[in-house]
């Protein structure tokens, strides 16, 4: 760490979130890992984990799915400009036909479906990751009717995330080949050992949501990213695929303080900032132009979201300080 930096008040900000009680604004943090230049220069654990212990993604997954992506990209396997391989969408006179997977990753797909998670009743995310979607994920997310057509209309949607998973399965095969590929071509090659993706009964890695890993092997990831997709001189995305991560969905969600990207959120603060974010606010923030990595796992309702959002602000804006 840059001798430059305030190593107390990031110390003072680790402390304050790792209170005990912790503080009602963010409930519960369970750790949270600052890389600078490649090298860790803070870690916090609460008193029930370690650096050893796998942490739930939620929809930081969607990132690694993006990633997963650019592999079968960078080998061209998979054009992303090309209509959607999805085959309940393949009938004569079916606008969803003209989807592409593009417009998939960027949310843009123009598909309805409610991504809601607290009203059992209305949201089609508890019904498919629960029941009765769960034996096929991205088939109960594919049925869904198409409200606009695509790129006209943002809707964050944790089925359409399902659906390219299902589109990799079908490239590269289900269950056992997926989790080969996944482990061979992304994971084993930056030293993401704890990496658990899981898998619906049809074979396909649950992209949207299940992906277990240490924090340590999350920040891994977010240094590939940093590193434009490539480790230790070997090109794991192919050039560019980062850059693409960025690149704002052609609709935008009504949300001021963030936008989308390519399955990754976009922070307007003139840094380049992008996040892999999950469910109760799980964070892999990278920040290129200070080429820092912020990691946190815990448990933070919606309501509540912007209190972490904060704290990660504050921990940004000493390292811009320096």
């Amino acid at each position: 760490m840059p001798p430059s930096v305030d190593a107390g008040a990031l110390n003072d900000l680790l402390d304050t979130a790792f209170a005990d009680p912790q503080p009602p604004t963010t409930v519960q943090t369970d750790d949270l890992l600052v890389v600078h230049r490649g090298r860790i220069v803070a870690e916090r654990y609460v008193e029930a984990y370690g650096p050893d212990d796998p942490q739930p993604s939620w929809s930081m997954a969607k990132s690694v799915l993006h990633a997963a992506v650019g592999v079968l990209v960078r080998d061209g396997r998979l054009d992303i400009a090309a209509p959607a391989a999805v085959p309940e969408w393949q009938q004569a006179g079916d606008s969803r036909a003209a989807i592409t997977t593009d417009s998939l990753l960027h949310m843009t797909s123009g598909l309805r479906f409610a991504e809601d998670y607290v009203d059992s009743d209305s949201s089609d995310v508890i019904k498919m990751l629960f029941q009765p979607g769960a034996d096929d994920m991205g088939g109960f997310a594919a049925s869904f009717p198409h409200d606009h057509p695509p790129d006209t209309h943002f809707n964050y949607s944790s089925g359409t995330s399902n659906i390219v998973a299902r589109i990799v399965r079908d490239i590269v095969g289900p269950n056992d080949a997926y989790e080969a590929f996944l482990r061979r071509e992304l994971f084993e090659p930056i030293g993401m050992t704890t990496a658990e993706p899981r898998f619906d009964a049809s074979g396909t890695w649950v992209g949207s949501s299940y992906c277990f890993a240490t924090p340590r092997d999350f920040a891994r990831f977010g240094l590939l990213c940093l590193r434009d997709g490539v480790w230790d001189g070997r090109r794991i995305l192919p050039e560019g695929w980062v850059d693409y991560a960025r690149t704002p969905a052609p609709r935008q969600p009504f949300e001021n303080e963030r936008g989308y990207g390519a399955h990754w959120w976009l922070w307007e603060d003139g840094l380049g900032t992008f996040l892999a974010s999950g469910y109760v606010f799980q964070l892999i923030c990278l920040v290129p132009e200070l080429d820092l990595i912020i990691v946190r796992n815990g448990n933070t309702p919606v309501e509540r979201r912007l209190h972490v959002v904060r704290m990660v602000r504050k921990i940004i804006d000493l390292f811009r300080a320096a």
